[in-house]
Parts: C-alpha cells; sequence; structure tokens
C-alpha cells in the first residue's frame, strides 16, 4: 500500500506533513516498514581510509616499514545516523587485520541479531583523524559511518546538499563541548 504523508496523518496520527510521499507496509493490522522520502533529501556518501593503528605504531617505533601498514580506501561510504558505531565488510577488516574485541548485541531493520566488534582502526574522513572500534558487516554490504564516529571526527551529514558538513574546531567556534 502506498500513501501521501497527508493520507498517513489522517490514520495514524503522524504530526508533520511537508511534502513528503511515504510508503507503508501493513501485515495484519500491523505497521511493519515505514519510508519516507522526500524530494529535497537524499542520502550522504564519503569515502574514507581505514588503517590498522598497531601497524601505525609499529611502524612509528620502526618494527615495521611504513608500506607494510595495511591501510584500505573506501569509496561510497554510506554517511548513517541511523547505525552508532563504524560498520565495516568483513573482507575489509581481513585485509587490515584487526583483532577481535568481542560481540555485542545489534538492532536492525531487520531485528536483533549479534555481531562481531574489531578493535583498533585508524580512521580518516575529510582531513579528520582518530581511532575506532568497528563492527562486521556481511560481504557486499557497503560501510556505514556511524554516528560516534561522525560526531568524535565533527562531521554532519547535509541531506539537502547530500555531502558531509566539516564543523569548525577553532576555540570560538568549536563543535567540541565539555
Amino acid at each position: 500500500m502506498k500513501a501521501t504523508l497527508r493520507e498517513f496523518t489522517r490514520r495514524e496520527g503522524v504530526a508533520s506533513n511537508f511534502g513528503a510521499t511515504i510508503e507503508v507496509t501493513v501485515a495484519r493490522g500491523t505497521l511493519i516498514m515505514l519510508i519516507i522520502k522526500h524530494d529535497k533529501m537524499g542520502k550522504v556518501v564519503t569515502s574514507i581510509t581505514v588503517t590498522n593503528f598497531v601497524d601505525q605504531v609499529l611502524a612509528d617505533r620502526g618494527f615495521i616499514q611504513p608500506e607494510e601498514i595495511r591501510s584500505v580506501i573506501l569509496n561510497d561510504v554510506i554517511v548513517d545516523t541511523g547505525a552508532t558505531m563504524l560498520c565495516l565488510p568483513s573482507s575489509v577488516i581481513s585485509q587490515l587485520g584487526l583483532k577481535l574485541a568481542g560481540e555485542v548485541g545489534t538492532k536492525t531493520a531487520l531485528g536483533e541479531g549479534t555481531a562481531r566488534v574489531f578493535k583498533g582502526v585508524s580512521l580518516s574522513v575529510e582531513g579528520r583523524e582518530a581511532t575506532f572500534d568497528c563492527l562486521e558487516l556481511p560481504d557486499g554490504v557497503e560501510a556505514l559511518l556511524g554516528v560516534i564516529p561522525q560526531e568524535q571526527l565533527g562531521l554532519e551529514p547535509d541531506l539537502q546538499n547530500q555531502r558531509l558538513r566539516i564543523l569548525p574546531n577553532t576555540s570560538k567556534d568549536t563543535y567540541i563541548y565539555v
């Protein structure tokens, strides 16, 4: 079943009406899926570089050569405000040689489950860099840049212009609050 937001508002009590269209999937009277589409908004993708942090430290200390540092550049990474962490496909995690940190419970659109978490990923996006844990995705699934790395790096999605906005980090206009 497809409906406009205005029709859905009348039936289900949604408060806003901004000219979007929605797709509603209902089974046995229960809302299963709600997809909101707006003409002026879209998905934001970016390029990132992920590097094995331990390799970086070993190279800094002279134990390995800089060219031995395992690093991967990923294009078309989805900037996902619905994901908490950096999420990488299994094959990328293998290429980087990351160490397993453990398993965590997850919630996705498909339901609840578990996922493996790996530690020691140096992430570089738009000239900003920090080290994070990452969640393993199955191969064939696009990498996701979740909210925690976005906030720590001072990045936010600009949905209207479909790009990442780099927040200021000068003392006067910083995005960091204590």
